[in-house]
């Protein structure tokens, strides 16, 4: 449900990727009035029946009030916002405020940041935790950082994501959070992947053994939700190697600048590295079961069973 301070500022929204499309259908589908542009027009086509207003450039966004990013990479980033068609390039206006949700490096980030204070609009930091069925469950998580006054503003839409927004301070400090974020993400999957292979080549029904894990203190919303993919071996993308690998090396980058070991974070970087070379690109990152069950000798089998993946009940 929606309340007037939902809906009385005129939203933009750049990019409908996955993960775009599902959070813009959710702003819309809560009653905002959203303007989108996506540079392959026809994918932002079908937000039309939800209401949105589908433009031609980032450009057509500067009046709006709000403006929301949500690309694949810091170029993109740094392209859609400052470029020559960018949401800050329109003589007249800009936005009050710009809100990032990609996974970005906090240098592309603090780049767009000051150019953006230079045209007199601020901006926050705020990626996201989850994949396209989190944010239709409504579990989608959100990290922000950024002028508070501005957060402020910008809460109660952040909150429509999703189940929550934590605030983290100023600056690119959200940055930081996701980059660990997904960090634990790719070395809780390989170790997942590790200890399944080893349990399955014991003799444990994979299904039996995720079980198990699912219903201990060491089970979370992450190990329930991917359990199904483990179990029938579906590989779906959701986030990909190539994607996993990307957020891998910045967090290898910012511990080399900040002198942080991180040893498991640069081994596991190498195996998701072997991954791909092993041809697993366009598929999910949860293939790293495969990998690991090769290495082992065992040869996998989709176990063809229905799986709660923990997010149904919240659909």
């Amino acid at each position: 449900m929606t309340t007037a301070s939902h809906t009385n500022r005129r939203l933009g929204w750049v990019g409908t990727g996955r993960m775009g499309y599902a959070m813009a259908a959710r702003l819309l589908k809560s009653g905002c009035n959203v303007a989108v542009y996506n540079r392959t027009k026809s994918k932002a086509e079908p937000l039309k029946e939800f209401g949105a207003t589908i433009v031609d450039s980032p450009a057509d966004l500067a009046d709006r009030d709000i403006v929301f990013t949500m690309v694949s990479g810091p170029d993109d980033l740094i392209e859609v916002a400052t470029g020559s068609n960018g949401i800050l390039s329109h003589p007249k206006h800009v936005p009050g405020l710009i809100i990032d949700c990609s996974s970005v490096s906090t240098e592309a980030s603090a780049a767009v940041r000051a150019q953006a204070a230079k045209r007199g609009t601020a901006m926050l930091a705020a990626p996201v935790s989850g994949n396209t069925k989190v944010v239709k469950a409504g579990l989608l998580s959100v990290v922000a950082s950024g002028p508070e006054t501005q957060f402020k503003i910008a809460e109660p839409y952040l909150a429509l994501l999703g189940r929550g927004v934590s605030y983290v301070g100023d600056g690119e400090l959200a940055r930081i959070v996701k980059i660990c974020h997904n960090i634990l993400l790719g070395v809780v999957t390989q170790s997942l992947a590790e200890i399944t292979v080893l349990a399955e080549k014991g003799g444990v029904p994979r299904h039996a053994f995720l079980d198990f894990i699912n219903k201990s203190v060491m089970g979370s919303l992450f190990t329930k939700y991917k359990s199904p993919a483990f179990v029938n071996l579906d590989w779906t993308p959701t986030f990909t190697p190539y994607l996993l690998r990307k957020d891998l090396d910045l967090g290898l980058e910012a511990g080399r600048a900040l002198g942080v070991p991180q040893p498991l974070t640069a081994l596991t970087r190498e195996i998701v590295q072997t991954m791909i070379g092993n041809g697993y690109k366009e598929c999910d990152f949860g293939a790293l079961l495969e990998l690991e069950a090769k290495a082992a000798g065992l040869a996998l089998k989709s176990e063809n069973m229905k799986i709660d993946d923990g997010l149904s009940g919240n659909r």
